[in-house]
């Protein structure tokens, strides 16, 4: 821990676990850049800066919300997050999703909507930990051929219509090593994993190297794609 410096052990909330996760990322061999703690710190505030600046990106989706009562009262985001925090299918403070367990990444992606390839980005980090794919898809399978009170839940806690199917379907080609992004979407840092991988490694390396970046006018938080 002694290489992570101090304010990164603040952003990146679990250092260790981020440390061990990056290790996993090397060993995978799937990312050309895994990028340093301090490079991830970055790519946090630049998670912090989407939701200040683009909320609209995150949530919301143009297809039909399903018919249900619930459904159409939870599609009000305030609403929706202090059910998203109870069923811990959000950890607000993980902007990259790095310090979170697989279980928890499994939780998201079952309770929170992700629109059309969004969730391509935890499916990335999942591919990198061995059986946490099967793992998703035997709880999405369960949601999606079994009609119980727990299944329509998750359905109206995700607000839109056919959410579970699509991700089994993601998921599906995920295990087969596909990503199928759009062109624009595998360069947006805020849907491809990878491209935000390569976005951070791409930042100053140290704190010193950042704040005279910052000084010259050269450091960009926003949505800049590579």
């Amino acid at each position: 821990m002694s290489d992570v410096p101090i304010l990164s052990r603040v952003f990146l909330l679990r250092p260790r676990r981020v440390l061990d996760h990056l290790d996993q990322l090397r060993a995978s061999g799937r990312h050309a850049a895994v990028p340093t703690p301090w490079q991830l710190s970055l790519g946090v505030l630049r998670m912090w800066v989407r939701l200040v600046t683009r909320p609209e990106t995150i949530g919301t989706s143009a297809a039909a919300v399903r018919p249900t009562l619930r459904a159409r009262v939870l599609a009000w985001r305030p609403l929706r997050f202090p059910f998203l925090v109870a069923e811990r299918a959000i950890a607000p403070l993980d902007f990259s999703g790095l310090s979170s367990s697989t279980a928890r990444i499994i939780k998201h992606l079952l309770g929170a909507h992700h629109d059309g390839t969004q969730a391509l980005y935890d499916l990335e980090i999942l591919a990198s930990r061995p059986g946490a794919l099967e793992e998703l898809r035997a709880a999405l399978a369960e949601i999606v051929e079994r009609d119980t009170p727990r299944s329509r839940w998750l359905q109206d806690l995700t607000v839109f219509e056919g959410y579970h199917a699509h991700l089994l379907a993601l998921v599906d080609d995920a295990r087969a090593g596909r990503f199928d992004y759009d062109a624009d979407d595998a360069r947006d840092p805020d849907v491809s994993f990878s491209a935000y991988l390569a976005w951070c490694a791409a930042q100053p390396p140290t704190p010193a190297a950042t704040l005279a970046s910052l000084r010259a006018g050269a450091l960009d938080l926003g949505d800049t794609r590579i």
